[in-house]
């Protein structure tokens, strides 16, 4: 089960859809809630998002694992990375993979890249309950900052749509709060197996930033792995070499798995 970002669609997950099908996995990509159709759709229906939040996505997610016949792989990215760390610490899924994940609650520190890619949500209270659109120009500093200019204007059609502030906001005061949607048991014996996939070109998600989430499992007896990429952006699953991150990402999963592939992923 692929779980993608903020200010993305399932559209984002294009090429690791067609990886992981070929590579024998049942693949499925759910949007979040209340999003319909593709990119086209989400940009005239912007609205129905205002006031999203993480919990109500999460729980979206955990209805459509509990559908399933057996658990699944779940790999998440952005946002849908922190998804896949609630996931799991909720007990579900067979493994998880979160690639560039946002910070659960407990990360203290964050780059000034980071604050500048979530400026557009963050800086005006005024969206932190609404929705807020990128810019071309912002989406090219948050997402796709190594791809050459007709290339980023062209991911900014196929992939942007507008977003919930709300879940920006969740997370970039989790720390002041006491629990908060977004946290996590770092110290949990009880999840499955999870990989943690750094960028070390990416603004929204420094590799630093998600090393230091891999940090925060450590006293956890449950497996944690971190891999980093050089020269990759945000939207890495959509950029050069996004072959050798899936290859990597499927060797883990070889490596964690029991049985055959024919279990959703």
């Amino acid at each position: 089960m692929l779980i993608h970002g903020a200010w993305l669609s399932a559209r984002s997950w294009e090429t690791y859809a067609d990886y992981f099908d070929k590579r024998g996995f049942a693949v499925s990509a759910p949007e979040w809630p209340r999003k319909q159709g593709d990119v086209e759709e989400m940009r005239a229906t912007a609205e129905a998002s205002a006031g999203l939040g993480v919990k109500e996505i999460v729980d979206h997610y955990e209805a459509r694992v509990r559908e399933l016949d057996q658990p699944p792989v779940l790999i998440g990215h952005s946002y849908g990375g922190l998804f896949v760390e609630l996931l799991l610490d909720r007990g579900l899924g067979r493994a998880g993979v979160a690639m560039s994940p946002a910070p659960p609650k407990g990360i203290l520190k964050l780059p000034f890249s980071t604050l500048k890619a979530g400026a557009p949500a963050l800086a005006h209270p005024s969206k932190w309950h609404g929705v807020v659109t990128l810019t071309p120009e912002e989406f090219t500093y948050a997402f796709v900052n190594t791809f050459p200019p007709d290339d980023a204007a062209a991911a900014y059609e196929r992939y942007a749509v507008p977003e919930t502030g709300q879940i920006f906001y969740e997370a970039g005061f989790a720390n002041f709060h006491l629990h908060p949607p977004t946290e996590v048991h770092f110290k949990s014996a009880e999840r499955a197996p999870l990989l943690i996939v750094g960028a070390d070109k990416d603004n929204t998600v420094p590799a630093s930033l998600a090393k230091a989430q891999y940090k925060k499992y450590e006293k956890s007896p449950a497996k944690t792995d971190y891999i980093e990429f050089e020269g990759r952006p945000h939207l890495h699953m959509t950029a050069a070499g996004w072959e050798e991150v899936a290859a990597a990402i499927d060797g883990w999963l070889d490596g964690v798995l029991d049985g055959s592939k024919t279990a959703p992923v």
